[in-house]
């Protein structure tokens, strides 16, 4: 079994980098408003409409088709909003630069090569943790964003055939974990209840009427939670997984889709109680014990 992972750091763009992640961002909108203006629903036919468009930017090929690619993406997704919302599922738009590449970059020692133009390139350095983490993988695909470069490799994963299961139960404030061999094991997750309401209620003091310093603001704080809480979340996942391997258990979760939809607004709960429970961060933990599995070969 192969599993796909990923690994990410911080890196300072130049301005030819910059440039080239403006220029992406731009074909990846042309893409979505041909596909939205032909009704396209396949990268093929979104290819045969949008590649010769593309050669309006002096870029490298090979960015036309992962342009496309992400664009169609984008476009399915929007097409499943729109069966679910209806006209008030909002039209699709790339606002953040960003590119992404699987045909052009190469990992040379300690650097990544990206082709700018032909026969021109930028060189990014990558630090000791991400150069360990790739060694000894084929990397798939290259992400940049204005400060961040993401690689995804693969590697084979010998699965595991389970003699029993772990049962997971998610709660607000605590996860629950319960065996084939009876032992039940409580992960407490009060700290990352009380880390969101205290940067909410850090927020709700903000009263300057001013939309440009509340975007710093809140994006401040945003990221202090979601550091701080997925700090957690990955301390009581990786347990969790720890666990299972040691044991040769399966995982299983409750299936919880859907449950935003008792706290909504009207339903006759005070707003305290209904941000605390929207703020809860079920999904992210349920992806992390996800993937975490997958890497270790364990069926969840």
């Amino acid at each position: 079994m192969q599993a796909v992972k990923a690994v990410r750091q911080n890196y300072h763009p130049t301005e030819e980098v910059l440039s080239l992640l403006e220029d992406f961002r731009c074909m990846v909108n042309d893409c979505i408003r041909i596909g939205l203006k032909e009704n396209l629903t396949s990268m093929k036919s979104l290819s045969v409409k949008a590649y010769r468009q593309l050669s309006a930017y002096d870029v490298p090929t090979c960015y036309r088709l992962t342009a496309i690619s992400r664009a169609a993406g984008i476009l399915r997704n929007y097409r499943k909003e729109l069966k679910k919302r209806g006209r008030s599922a909002k039209v699709p738009y790339v606002t953040r630069p960003s590119l992404t590449d699987c045909y052009g970059f190469r990992v040379v020692h300690r650097l990544v090569r990206l082709p700018i133009r032909n026969g021109e390139y930028a060189f990014i350095v990558l630090n000791d943790h991400t150069l360990c983490t790739i060694s000894g993988h084929t990397p798939r695909s290259l992400t940049l964003t204005a400060n961040g470069l993401s690689i995804s490799y693969s590697k084979e994963i010998a699965e595991i055939d389970p003699v029993g299961s772990i049962g997971i139960d998610r709660n607000l404030d605590n996860v629950t974990t319960a065996d084939s061999n009876g032992n039940i094991l409580r992960h407490d997750l009060s700290r990352a209840t009380e880390i969101r309401a205290r940067c909410r209620e850090t927020k709700s003091h903000f009263k300057r009427n001013d939309a440009r310093v509340r975007r710093v603001l809140y994006g401040k704080y945003g990221r202090i939670q979601r550091n701080r809480v997925g700090w957690i979340l990955h301390n009581v996942s990786a347990s969790i997984v720890r666990r299972a391997k040691e044991k040769r258990f399966g995982i299983v979760m409750e299936n919880i889709r859907g449950i935003r939809r008792l706290y909504r607004k009207g339903n006759g709960q005070g707003n305290e109680y209904r941000s605390r429970l929207n703020s809860w961060s079920f999904y992210e933990l349920q992806r992390q014990i996800e993937y975490k599995a997958k890497c270790e070969g364990i069926p969840v």
